[in-house]
């Protein structure tokens, strides 16, 4: 048994999972979470996602080896210095924020003054849905979870957080901080906005009213994440603002290439675009569907 006590501090989609996936594995003694709404409270222990349940921050993370931040990235800071006072020495700490460059560079000093120790982490998993009641034990299985790293980051802790994620059913990957945020602007805050804008133009009242009712399969997964929380990802597009809009930058260069291609009746250009798009799309299925089917959890 890895840990004695984990506390997980914000018990929603990401951190009622982890709870479930560390009673199903028996992968610590006790599990604490925290929550700020009473109907938080209630939810939590209704689906049993951790054996304690509280709003009362300092009895969640008392006596805690591990303590898991599962709350939005705007609240992060502000949280960790209200349990500073509270930890135990050696504790370590991780999160499972979408952006890492701000979060590692404020908490990882933070945490190491008061005796703790910190690495961030990202687990690549998710749902448009969210709060208690979304909480699924399988939700980390496969998963991809990006492990960070920087000189100052403790080397026993880094292992100790690697085997952690792997140990929920996540395959790991260690990066610097500033690359995990640079490569996830690509993959996963620009596929968020471009399906946000797509829902916002498509849904858009000022259509004849029989536009919503022509859109079908096709829309209604490319739009998908667009139901994600509002609040969630206006922290992660701040946080992650200097690489999105080098990303956004190029992405709009590549549409005007289209259009223009289009304007000029460039058929040539039209059907490259698309065969193009196909091969890599494909090639990347193949390759995500092998990962996941035969790969054993991948170790940095």
């Amino acid at each position: 048994m890895q840990f004695q006590k984990v506390a997980i501090l914000g018990v929603g989609l990401l951190g009622g999972s982890l709870g479930l996936a560390i009673a199903r594995r028996k992968l610590a003694e006790k599990t604490a979470g925290y929550v700020r709404r009473e109907a938080s409270l209630v939810a939590c222990r209704e689906h049993t996602l951790v054996d304690e349940v509280t709003m009362d921050l300092e009895e969640a993370v008392r006596d805690a080896d591990l303590i898991v931040l599962c709350t939005p990235l705007g609240q992060m800071k502000v949280l960790a210095g209200q349990i500073l006072p509270h930890l135990k020495p050696g504790a370590i700490v991780t999160d499972v924020g979408s952006v890492k460059g701000g979060v590692v560079a404020e908490l990882e000093p933070l945490f190491s003054s008061a005796g703790a120790r910190f690495v961030g982490s990202h687990p690549m998993a998710g749902s448009e849905q969210s709060g208690p009641a979304a909480a699924m034990e399988d939700l980390y299985e496969k998963a991809m979870c990006i492990v960070t790293h920087t000189p100052d980051t403790d080397a026993e802790a880094l292992t100790a957080i690697e085997t952690f994620w792997q140990s929920v059913g996540a395959r790991t990957l260690c990066l610097a901080p500033d690359l995990h945020d640079d490569l996830t602007s690509r993959c996963s805050h620009l596929p968020h906005i471009v399906a946000a804008e797509l829902a916002n133009y498509v849904l858009s009242p000022v259509h004849p009213v029989e536009q919503a009712a022509l859109c079908a399969t096709g829309f209604r997964d490319t739009t998908r994440i667009a139901s994600g929380s509002p609040e969630m990802w206006h922290d992660i597009v701040a946080s992650n603002r200097k690489h999105l809009l080098r990303v956004l930058n190029v992405f709009i260069e590549d549409l005007q290439e289209f259009y223009l291609a289009l304007e000029r009746n460039d058929m040539n250009a039209v059907i490259e675009f698309f065969k193009t798009a196909k091969t890599r799309r494909d090639q990347w299925q193949q390759d995500f569907n092998r990962k996941r089917t035969n790969d054993p959890p991948e170790k940095s």
